[in-house]
């Protein structure tokens, strides 16, 4: 059960509508607006098939996920890599945290400023995921 909607203000119909976020009784749902019916979609059951697709690519791209996050914290040594190596291992682990506690929404605002959105339609089903890019600097 998960008592926060993680992705909270990054979140919009197929029609570009902003998906607002209510609570009944400590389940957090998304409040899609279907020609003025709100259709209530719990917000764990968007908010895992996000993860799963962030999940999926994070492992696909593990090597470079595990590069990439040690140069970040400029602490390329072997204890960093089995600390940054550990905490993938644990990935499902670290989503069911997630899901009880949500983002800071300082991450989430972060998150939204890079580009980061979701796209449902009422039945909850991901439609568009939009990520962040590394974009071309050397103009």
């Amino acid at each position: 059960m998960a008592r926060t909607a993680v992705f909270a203000g990054l979140v919009s119909d197929e029609f570009g509508q902003a998906v607002n976020v209510g609570f009944l009784g400590d389940e957090a749902y998304y409040i899609v607006n279907d020609a003025g019916f709100e259709r209530h979609i719990l917000a764990e059951i968007v908010d895992r098939q996000v993860l799963r697709q962030l999940s999926e690519q994070v492992l696909a791209q593990r090597d470079l996920v595990v590069e990439g996050t040690l140069k970040f914290l400029g602490q390329e040594d072997l204890f960093a890599k089995a600390m940054v190596e550990a905490s993938l291992d644990k990935m499902d682990e670290n989503i069911e945290q997630l899901l009880q506690t949500g983002l800071p929404e300082e991450a989430r605002v972060w998150l939204g400023l890079m580009g980061f959105h979701i796209v449902i339609n009422y039945h909850g089903d991901i439609l568009a995921l939009d990520l962040p890019s590394e974009t071309d600097t050397d103009e």
